[in-house]
């Protein structure tokens, strides 16, 4: 599943060609990628045609694109979320349908000219949806990529990601050592800190030297501190290199993997040498999915 940084990479894409944009079609040809969304494809369509897209913002792993208020109160946005599969790609007007398209927007810019906007999706777990927008709880931006105070309904109790400049370090950190849970299950849980998944999650504990398997509550002030700064560092340094792509899946707006995959230190590595300590990785099954960690560099405390 795409997190922060392979998000952030579409966000950046889009908010170009979609910032001032004026929506002049949509096309909804799949309702299963409308799944959140609080009407059917005709009501999606006709309530976009004619809109003007603001901004393109994100928090964690869900997009949101803010539309022009219609009227005095009601304030709305485009939301998108990936899922394990889903693409934001930007075409020529006119393109060949794309191989998994389940809706596509057609959009005016007063720079760019016409352009198309299409989500393709796989595995159908991604979606598009039309939101209220509410304000944030903090009063702060609501994301990356808007100055407004305001966020999607179905986002607002998404926790801030690392990166977020209104992300408050001493009370997550406060609320991480209330957990009994795996640190690494704290970390997935989006609504403590956001963005962060499996893949990060495995990396961010390896350079903290943290167990995955280790309660959060027994982790002390110095343990955490340290570990916001290796998520942090390793989103960032994901986010230079275009995120991860292990297969087609994940691609930007122009259909180009990313390339960090290639920095990995522990996920998808077990059996392979741990590049500290030159110790087996070692892979356990976690929630459905695998944990990547060093015995030696990362004991159980």
């Amino acid at each position: 599943m795409p997190e922060l940084p392979e998000v952030e990479v579409v966000r950046a894409g889009l908010a170009p060609a979609l910032a001032g944009a004026r929506i002049i079609g949509v096309d909804a040809r799949d309702p299963r990628a409308l799944t959140r969304h609080d009407g059917d494809a005709v009501s999606f369509e006709r309530e976009l045609v004619g809109r003007r897209v603001t901004s393109v913002a994100r928090r964690g792993k869900f997009l949101w694109m803010p539309l022009a208020p219609a009227s005095a109160t009601a304030r709305r946005a485009i939301i998108a979320h990936l899922g394990m599969s889903g693409q934001m790609l930007l075409r020529a007007p006119g393109a060949p349908a794309e191989r998994h398209e389940r809706v596509r927007i057609d959009i005016d810019h007063p720079e760019h000219g016409e352009l198309a906007v299409v989500f393709s999706d796989q595995r159908t777990f991604g979606s598009l949806a039309i939101d209220e927008l509410v304000p944030t709880a903090d009063g702060h931006a609501g994301g990356w990529g808007s100055a407004e105070t305001f966020v999607p309904s179905q986002v607002a109790h998404i926790g801030r990601d690392p990166l977020d400049d209104a992300f408050d370090d001493a009370a997550v950190r406060d609320r991480v050592r209330t957990k009994r849970s795996a640190i690494k299950r704290v970390l997935l849980d989006q609504t403590v800190l956001s963005g962060v998944g499996n893949i990060y999650a495995d990396e961010a504990l390896w350079a903290a030297r943290i167990h995955p398997e280790s309660p959060a509550a027994a982790l002390n002030e110095r343990d955490v501190t340290r570990l916001f700064a290796e998520v942090r560092a390793v989103l960032l340094k994901a986010l230079a290199e275009g995120g991860t792509s292990f297969d087609a899946q994940y691609v930007n707006v122009n259909g180009q993997a990313g390339y960090f995959a290639h920095s990995l230190n522990v996920y998808g590595r077990d059996g392979l040498p741990c590049p500290r300590c030159g110790r087996p990785i070692v892979r356990a099954s976690f929630m459905n999915r695998s944990s990547h960690y060093c015995p030696r560099c990362q004991r159980l405390s």
